[in-house]
This record gives C-alpha cells, sequence and structure tokens, in this order.
C-alpha cells in the first residue's frame, strides 16, 4: 500500500502542473503594472480549477506522510522524480511542447537514476 500512496504523491503533483500551466495560459500574459499583477494572480487563485491543482498539492503530501510511515525516505524518494518524466510527456501530449531527443535522453537518465537511486 506505501507503493500506492508514493504514486497518488506523484500523479497528484502531475495532475496539479498540468492544470496550473493550463489555467495561466488561458488567463493570458503576465501583466506590466504591479497593480495588475496582483488582481491576474488573485483571480488565478479563485480559479476553481487552480483551487484543485492547490488541493491535489496538499493531498498529495497527505499521500507522502502516509507512504513515509512505511518506507526509508531515502528509498521513496528517487520515485518522486517519475514526476518530472510524467509532466515532460504530458506536456508533449497536452500543450504539444516538443519532446526533443535531449529530452528524452534526460528521462532516461532520470529513469536510470531511480532504479538505481531506489536500491537498498
Amino acid at each position: 500500500m506505501s507503493y500506492a500512496y508514493v504514486a497518488c504523491t506523484i500523479l497528484l503533483t502531475v495532475y496539479g502542473q498540468i492544470v496550473i500551466k493550463w489555467q495561466v495560459m488561458d488567463a493570458g500574459p503576465f501583466p506590466e503594472a504591479a497593480g495588475d499583477k496582483f488582481w491576474f494572480l488573485a483571480r488565478l487563485l479563485v480559479n476553481p480549477w487552480i483551487v484543485s491543482a492547490l488541493a491535489a498539492a496538499l493531498l498529495a503530501a497527505v499521500a507522502w506522510m502516509a507512504a513515509m510511515t512505511k518506507l526509508d525516505l531515502s528509498h521513496a524518494y528517487p520515485f518522486t522524480s517519475l514526476a518530472f518524466v510524467l509532466v515532460t510527456l504530458a506536456s508533449g501530449v497536452v500543450f504539444n511542447e516538443p519532446v526533443t531527443g535531449p529530452k528524452i535522453a534526460g528521462i532516461a537518465l532520470i529513469c536510470l537514476g531511480i532504479a538505481i537511486g531506489s536500491q537498498g
């Protein structure tokens, strides 16, 4: 069950990143004037999708706490790097961001790092 909590942590984190990017893109460019910046961010903070992303971050923290009751931190923490992998792949699918050769090489290195770093 502990690994399910780690998976929840990762998936909730990825969800939050994708939703925030989506909603920020829909909100338009960041304003120049200080007052406009405040209202731009305030509108985002009351956006239901952004609120769900923030709630996902809170739930990810709770899931992580549950995982930490059973797993060593040095064993479980490397798995959180999968969030980088999944965000990169999801951004390619959802936002048509380029997934280039160097990014794929980086993903492969992250996966190798997880495989090695989570041992023992």
